[in-house]
């Protein structure tokens, strides 16, 4: 099955692998800095969100900005979608650096949306 190591690194904490995986060369240490560089985006997704959304709640548009984020999880989510990788063992690294992609143009969108 082609999502199970895709799981199997998400169950492993990216930090407990980013500062050992990112200079390594083999394919493991490379999907694992792969997801510690998403980890990064994501944080700062989080960390974006609970700045703006309060603001956009003040301005009345709470709501829109909310159905714009929801849009955005589903779109990113058929996007990086693991079932349209060819079963390899670089699969968990498409799959994260298209996770790391989408999350940092997000991030873009949401400093500009302020």
């Amino acid at each position: 099955m082609k999502i199970i190591p895709i799981l199997a690194l998400a169950l492993i904490p990216a930090s407990s692998f980013a500062q050992s995986h990112c200079g390594g060369q083999t394919q493991l240490a490379i999907n694992f800095c792969a997801k510690e560089k998403w980890a990064i985006a994501d944080s700062e997704l989080n960390r974006l969100w609970k700045d703006i959304k309060p603001a956009a709640d003040a301005r009345g548009e709470g709501q829109a900005l909310l159905d714009e984020q929801r849009a955005w999880l589903r779109n990113r989510d058929a996007t990086c979608d693991p079932e349209l990788t060819a079963g390899g063992s670089a699969d968990a690294m498409f799959y994260w650096a298209c996770m790391e992609e989408q999350t940092l143009e997000r991030n873009r969108d949401l400093t500009d949306w302020r």
